[in-house]
This record gives structure tokens, C-alpha cells and sequence, in this order.
């Protein structure tokens, strides 16, 4: 049974990836859940993308299929950035790693320098966090927002072109999080990837269509088991499902 370990993306339970999972094993795909520190697993420490990369090094064999969803694709981006051998196939799902100037982040410092002494007032953090799409951080205890605002922060060193590791990009059309520019970002800038779309998926397929999402994983791990080892595992093909 081909074995896949998974990174999952900002969120303190995996409960909604469990039809996937029944799904892929059905198909003969057994999924490892990595359960990040400070999200799935309890940690009181703030977490940097340094220690999230060692993490991952040790959690992940040598040789292995990964799949990186969200954050989880951002801890996996560094970690072949610094080591593109470690893996053999690298999936990215609706991935964070690409960093933009965010107009958002921009209007976040205007608005907390503004209002800041309603900042103690709950009702008022939780419509300020929801005005500014930040209800993970909203959701976060202390040191996790620091964690998020590193992850963040982070994206500006990231080079993305180190990373050498054959690669499927899987993606939703409707994704506002991480939205498709960036998924097209990068297709761009990995060497060896290749991008599908799906017309019906936002940022969390494995809530909306885990069944599809179950079969474009399957697809991915099935067409690069197929290659010759001598050939690239990735080519620069780019579709919408």
C-alpha cells in the first residue's frame, strides 16, 4: 500500500479530512496525518519556519510521497528548498508559501494603531478579525499568533526555485485564501510541477468534495508511479478539471 504523509494546513483538528482518508485507502493509498505542533498537537512554544522545517525532516522518511495543504505546503516549500532529494513526490494543495504585498496586513496596522484602545473590548476583536479575514488568528491562543505572523513573515525568504522535488499542484478555482494567481506563481517557479484546477474546489477540498479530492490525489500519486525513473516525474502541463 503506497503511504502518502500529510501536512495539514491552519487548523486545530483533522476530524474533516476522515472521508479522504476512508476514500484513499479504498484506493489503496494509506495517508500518514503529520499533527502539527501548536495546531493538532498541544505546544506552548512560538514556533518559527527553522523549527518547523526540522520537524518536518524528522517526521517525513527519506524517499517519501508528501502532500502539503495550505500552511502545510509552506512547511514543506522550505523544507525541499533546503533539501530537494528528501522526497520523491511533493503534492501541494491550495498552498501558502507565495508571498505578497497584503493589502489586508496593510490595513490591519492602520486600523490597530486607530482603534487601539477599543483593543481589550471582545465583540470588537472579533468584528475587526472577521473584517480582515483573520479568524485563524482571532482563533489562536498567544504564542500561535505569533506562530501565524511568523509563518508569514517568512514567505519573503523563501526561495521557491530551489525547490527541485517533482511536483503536483492541486488547486481550487474558487480558493480566496490562497487564491489561483498563486498557484500559477508556483507552477512557474518549480521546475518539475505540474498544475490542475478544479473548477468546484475553495481552499479546503477535503470539506467540499472529498471524494474528488480523494481521486485527484490517487491520479497524482498513480501518474508518477507510472514514469520511467530515468524520465522527469513532473512535466510543465497545466489543466482545469
Amino acid at each position: 500500500m503506497t503511504t502518502i504523509y500529510v501536512i495539514h494546513g491552519w487548523t486545530y483538528t483533522v476530524e474533516p479530512w476522515q472521508r479522504t482518508i476512508k476514500e484513499l485507502r479504498e484506493k489503496g493509498i494509506q495517508i500518514k496525518m503529520l499533527n502539527v505542533p501548536g495546531l493538532t498537537t498541544p505546544s506552548n512554544k512560538v514556533w518559527t519556519i527553522e523549527d518547523y522545517v526540522k520537524w518536518a525532516e524528522r517526521n517525513i522518511p527519506d524517499g517519501a510521497i508528501a502532500l502539503g495543504h495550505s500552511n502545510g505546503g509552506r512547511i514543506l516549500l522550505n523544507l525541499l528548498s533546503e533539501k530537494p532529494g528528501k522526497i520523491k513526490h511533493l503534492i501541494l494543495v491550495d498552498s501558502a508559501g507565495i508571498y505578497e504585498e497584503n493589502r489586508k496586513r496593510d490595513l490591519s496596522r492602520k486600523v490597530s494603531k486607530t482603534f487601539a484602545p477599543l483593543k481589550n473590548v471582545k465583540l470588537f476583536r472579533k468584528v475587526y478579525h472577521k473584517l480582515l479575514g483573520a479568524s485563524d488568528y482571532d482563533r489562536a491562543p498567544e504564542n500561535m499568533k505569533k506562530t501565524l505572523s511568523n509563518m508569514l513573515e517568512s514567505d519573503k525568504n523563501l526561495d521557491v526555485r530551489k525547490v527541485t522535488t517533482p511536483t503536483t499542484i492541486l488547486w481550487g478555482k474558487k480558493d480566496t485564501i490562497t487564491p489561483p494567481r498563486q498557484a500559477e506563481k508556483l507552477h512557474e517557479l518549480l521546475p518539475e510541477s505540474e498544475l490542475n484546477f478544479y473548477a468546484n474546489w475553495g481552499h479546503a477540498p477535503y470539506i467540499s468534495d472529498p471524494a474528488g479530492f480523494a481521486r485527484a490525489i490517487a491520479k497524482a500519486v498513480k501518474s508518477k508511479s507510472s514514469v520511467d525513473p530515468g524520465r522527469s516525474l513532473a512535466g510543465r502541463n497545466k489543466g482545469v478539471v
